[in-house]
C-alpha cells in the first residue's frame, strides 16, 4: 500500500499518564498500526507529561508521528527530547482536517 492510499487517524491526548486514557489512545494506535494507518498523536495541556511513556518509543519505531504542544510541554517543564515534534495548535488545526478521523481523549 503506498503512502497516499494511507487512511489516517488522528489523536489528541490532554490528560496525564495516570489516567486511563493514555492506555486507550496507546491501544487504538497499536490497532491502527497494525491495519496501515497513519497514526498522529497529539500531546497537549497534561497529555505532554505522557512523553516519557516507554510505549510511545514502541510506537514511533511503528510509524507513530508523535507531535508535542510547545507551550504544554514548558508549561509542566517536558524536557524535549527529539522524539516528538513540537508545535502549536496550527499543526493540531491542520491534523483535524487533515486526518479521515480525529479522536480527542480529554
Amino acid at each position: 500500500m503506498t503512502t497516499y492510499n494511507k487512511k489516517k487517524l488522528g489523536l489528541l491526548l490532554s490528560t496525564p499518564p495516570r489516567n486511563p486514557n493514555l492506555e486507550t489512545a496507546v491501544h487504538l494506535t497499536e490497532t491502527a498500526l497494525t491495519e496501515h494507518v497513519q497514526v498522529y498523536l497529539y500531546l497537549i495541556d497534561q497529555g505532554a507529561l505522557a512523553m516519557d511513556d516507554p510505549r510511545l518509543d514502541h510506537l514511533i519505531e511503528k510509524g507513530l508521528k508523535l507531535f508535542v504542544c510547545a507551550y504544554g510541554a514548558e508549561r509542566h517543564q517536558v524536557p524535549l527530547s527529539g522524539k516528538a515534534t513540537p508545535c502549536g495548535l496550527v499543526v493540531l488545526s491542520d491534523l483535524v482536517k487533515g486526518c479521515d478521523q480525529f479522536i480527542s481523549f480529554n
